[in-house]
């Protein structure tokens, strides 16, 4: 059955992990996680590219060097971008879907809902999936990967009526994810138009950055005015590059499936990287992250990261 999800706040506590080195059969050194309470792990994903857009997979950890606010910090975890292999199976995957039901997406229901269920056809390995709706209300469950079929029904029946809590509803799911160990992966399908939410979309931007969540954004931006259409387009860009994701555009159904193809080919692809911090300081500011591919040719790559993070608070 789908279990709700209970969200008491929208604080995002940091992710904690730490690795230890483990023997391949192969002879190799893998990365296996080992949970230790009170090391505050920080997890970027990061997909790298050529200078033609082509995903690059066959990287190793050694090909990376990571920094913080300038200073190099030593790799603890690392998850290599390769497809799915059963033998060595990455960090697990869960996936969430946000739907806008609102009003203003009376008459792009049917292609937002569609393309929500064509693309949980194509992601049939993550874990489990949040599924939320969202109006003036937002609701929420997380399914079990073999209740596809709940998923697929829940999302078919919804009709477009009410405001629109499309902050809330992002914040909604950066909480719940927050307590999800592996890789969180956002699909957001909306007009991006918000009428309704207490979170303002500066808080949300915070929200996002102090996430591990990589955000992908499908924007059904058609039936919108000229000036609303750029507004919105631009803020869900925005939402999506900031977590180290991608915005997506399409005008209809036939243009899905290469979107998905981008799509999962990345979601494929993405390395996953984690440090502790060698600033032990418990301030709340913002550090800069920079991801480097330090292999020769490594200068012809192209590397899209979250930027950084907000450091601990403690008093």
């Amino acid at each position: 059955m789908g279990r709700a999800l209970v969200c008491a706040g929208l604080v995002v506590p940091a992710f904690v992990l730490t690795p230890t080195p483990a023997r391949s059969s192969q002879g190799g050194t893998q990365q296996t996680p080992v949970f230790r309470a009170g090391i505050d792990l920080i997890n970027v994903g990061a997909t790298i590219t050529d200078r033609k857009g082509n995903l690059v997979t066959a990287l190793a950890v050694d090909d990376f060097e990571i920094f913080e606010d300038g200073k190099k910090q030593a790799i603890q975890y690392f998850a290599a971008g390769d497809p799915v292999d059963p033998d060595h199976p990455g960090p697990p995957l869960h996936l969430g879907v946000l739907l806008d039901v609102s009003e203003s997406m009376g008459e792009d229901i049917g292609f937002t809902k569609t393309a929500a269920i064509k693309f949980l056809n194509r992601l049939l390995d993550a874990v489990d999936i949040a599924v939320m709706d969202f109006d003036t209300e937002v609701r929420a469950a997380r399914y079990s990967q073999n209740e596809f079929a709940r998923v697929v029904e829940r999302i078919r029946q919804k009709k477009a009526s009410g405001f629109t809590a499309l902050y809330d509803a992002i914040g909604v799911y950066l909480d719940g994810a927050a307590g999800q160990d592996g890789r969180k992966v956002m699909l957001l399908y909306t007009d991006g138009g918000d009428t309704r939410s207490a979170i303002s979309y500066s808080d949300l931007i915070d929200l996002l950055k102090a996430s591990d969540v990589t955000v992908y954004s499908i924007g059904a931006l058609e039936h919108q005015s000229t000036f609303t259409k750029n507004d919105q387009r631009m803020k869900l860009q925005q939402i999506a590059e900031v977590t180290g994701g991608q915005a997506f555009f399409p005008v209809a159904v036939k243009e899905l499936d290469a979107v998905y193809d981008k799509v999962v080919a990345q979601v494929r692809a993405q390395y996953t990287l984690g440090y502790v911090s060698t600033n032990e300081k418990t301030d709340g500011i913002w550090r800069k992250i920079e991801i480097k591919v330090v292999r020769r040719e490594g200068r012809d790559l192209r590397v899209r990261s979250r930027k950084g993070y907000f450091a601990p608070y403690r008093k």
